[in-house]
This record gives structure tokens, sequence and C-alpha cells, in this order.
């Protein structure tokens, strides 16, 4: 049995936290200079230039990407060899969300409750996902996630009938519904399978996977590649000014489901698709 105390959870959730906001993540870095040399839109070209511009100056300055510094989702794996100590997980957690954003200045955008809305002035409550894993360590992938691609997540309770076809028409549906709304070239997230809540969680934890990264199956990798080119003809272009280039990558998770389900969730992420993860 392995100690760890829960006050490196959060002086781990505070350092990915200031560095997701500040800094692309190097794949999707990657994946915007591939976006720059594939998009034929002169003017598309120009806001993804503008965009790389903006993360550098993001980077070099220690200053937020955007101001919508998002509701922070967390994934924490632990090891069943592992004993935490210390505060409770999520408390831990949500004070590690609140001296990052104390620290990096960034804007506080949660309220207490959906109707009455009064800010919690520190950004937390985190959302916080929890799985017991095989092993010893502790992996934790921090998500800050905001809302104008987060409104823009959809699901639908498909027949099993309409399979793959209905899949395809369901996402890319989706995202021509959602237009500029969620500042492209967008990271699509797909979760297939499970219930309700199962697809909507695999959706936001398929928005973790490097860009260029396809899935192990062979059917599912081809659907992911089938679902990127179909986004990509709607012509949306970065931050909606039309072009080639609507999304740098689509990934797709599944898990079991009932005989009368097909299940589908759709998650969008902005551009900037922050995140950051680290092991214990």
């Amino acid at each position: 049995m392995r100690t760890i105390s829960t006050t490196r959870i959060r002086d781990v959730v505070k350092e990915l936290c200031l560095a997701a906001n500040f800094e692309l993540p190097s794949d999707v870095a990657s994946g915007m200079e591939w976006a720059l040399q594939t998009e034929r839109s002169e003017l598309g070209r120009r806001v993804l230039a503008q965009l790389r511009e903006n993360a550098a100056l993001a980077r070099r300055d220690s200053l937020a990407m955007c101001q919508d510094t998002g509701l922070v989702v967390v994934f924490i794996d632990v090891g069943q060899d592992v004993h935490l100590e210390g505060l409770l997980l999520e408390d831990a957690v949500n004070e590690g969300v609140r001296l990052a954003y104390r620290e990096g200045f960034f804007r506080c955008s949660i309220v207490n409750d959906p109707l009455q809305r009064i800010n919690t002035e520190d950004n937390t409550p985190a959302v916080v996902h929890t799985r017991i894993v095989v092993g010893d360590k502790v992996h934790i992938y921090a998500v800050p996630k905001g809302f104008g691609s987060e409104n823009m997540s959809r699901l639908a309770m498909l027949k099993p009938s309409q399979g793959r076809r209905g899949v395809l028409d369901f996402v890319v549906e989706t995202v021509s519904m959602a237009g500029g709304n969620p500042c492209p070239p967008i990271m699509v997230g797909v979760g297939l399978g499970g219930t309700m809540e199962k697809a909507a969680e695999l959706s936001k934890r398929s928005l973790l996977l490097p860009v260029g990264q396809r899935h192990q199956e062979p059917h599912l990798a081809a659907l992911e590649r089938d679902l990127l080119e179909a986004v990509n003809r709607l012509g949306i272009g970065a931050q909606g000014f039309g072009g080639t280039v609507t999304a740098l990558d689509v990934h797709v998770l599944t898990a079991p489901t009932h005989i009368a389900g097909l299940p589908v969730a759709v998650n969008i992420n902005c551009h900037a698709a922050r995140h950051g993860e680290a092991v214990l």
C-alpha cells in the first residue's frame, strides 16, 4: 500500500489549471500548424495565424488564452493500492482550483445554483470524476472547460437500427448547429453506448486524447476519419469565418449498452482544447 497526501493532489491540480490556461497543449499546437498548412481560405489562414499568435503571447506572458477560463473538470484515476491521507479528495481538488484561479488572476465563472446564480467567487466547485484502477499511482487530468463550447453539447438516444449512419448524421448536425459559437477549429468528442450519463462522460473524456491519435479498433478509427472529413466539409472554418478546417480532430470512445439503445453524446472543445495531466 502506497500513501499519497492529498496536499500533493491539491498542488498538482493548481499547476495543471495554471498551465492549461497559459499554454496550448503540444498536440493541439501541432494540429494548428496542420490547419494552417491545410486551410484553403486566405481569411481562414489569417484567423488561424492570429490564434497562433494569441497562444504564443499567452505562453510568453503567463496570461490566459481566453477570458473564459472555464469550469474545471477533473478526471482522477486512483490506483487500488493507494491510500490517500489528508483532505477529502474533492476538497483537495477544489483547493487546487481555488489557488490557481487566484494566482493566475483568472475569471471566476461558477455560480452556486443554476437559478439563483450567485457567484462562488473562487471558480469552485470543480466537476470531479473518479475511478478506482489497478496499481499504486494517481493519474490526474484537469480540463478547464469554457462554455462557448460546452453549451454546444448534445445527447441523443438513437434507435439501434439507426446505426453508424445515425451516429454520423447526429454528430455532423451538432457541429453544423454549433457554427462559430465554440470558437473553431474545434475538437469533437463523441461518446457511444452505456446510458445517457455514461455517453456524456465518454464524450468529454475523449477530448483528452491527442490530436491525430486514432482508435485502436479499426471500425471506430474509420468512423473518426469519416466524421472529421464530414465535419470539415461543412465550411464553418476558423472562428466561423468559413474555410476547409472546422475541426482539428474527432475522437470516439464507446461502452457496452442495452440491446434497445444507442446513446450518442457530443462534446465540443474550442481551439485552445485546454487540458493537462500528471501522474503521482
